[in-house]
């Protein structure tokens, strides 16, 4: 292949339609709207979900399930993450969150036991699983449910 050779794959490069820009166009006049109508109009067409007056899909459906307004979220760090951390250290949300491991604290933080660890550390967070809690102080940690 040689430099004069070159050119874009077919069907790469689409060259926009102007509308309302005379007859020989094909989109003047009416630009592609047709004649009359809702969808004709400016501002004209129907919202999302919209089925002529027909009952929506969405209200048709019945309602499922429950939302509980006093849920708790709690962002979820790994045993595997406080490896990252030198021996000794004392692991506090605020320390996680400007290492930037957690973007968010929400309700707290949670610890669970993916991953190993192998450096003795005092954590601090608001739940821990058993198995991570056993995890911590197996490697000579210790935790803090704060």
């Amino acid at each position: 292949m040689k430099l004069h050779e070159l050119q874009p794959s077919e069907g790469s490069r689409h060259v926009r339609n102007r509308v309302g820009r005379g007859t020989s166009s094909g989109n003047g006049k009416t630009a592609g709207r047709g004649q009359k109508g809702q969808k004709a109009r400016s501002g004209g067409g129907v919202r999302l979900g919209f089925e002529g007056g027909q009952t929506p899909l969405f209200q048709r459906l019945p309602k499922r399930g429950f939302t509980n307004i006093n849920r708790k979220e709690y962002a979820v760090i790994n045993l595997d993450v406080l490896e990252k951390f030198e021996n000794g250290a004392e692991v506090t949300p605020a320390i996680l969150v400007e290492a930037g491991i957690v973007k968010d604290e929400k309700a707290g933080i949670k610890v669970l036991a993916n991953g190993s660890l192998t450096k003795k550390l005092t954590v601090k967070a608001a739940k821990f699983s058993k198995a991570a809690q056993e995890a911590i102080e197996a490697a000579g940690g210790s935790i803090e449910v704060i």
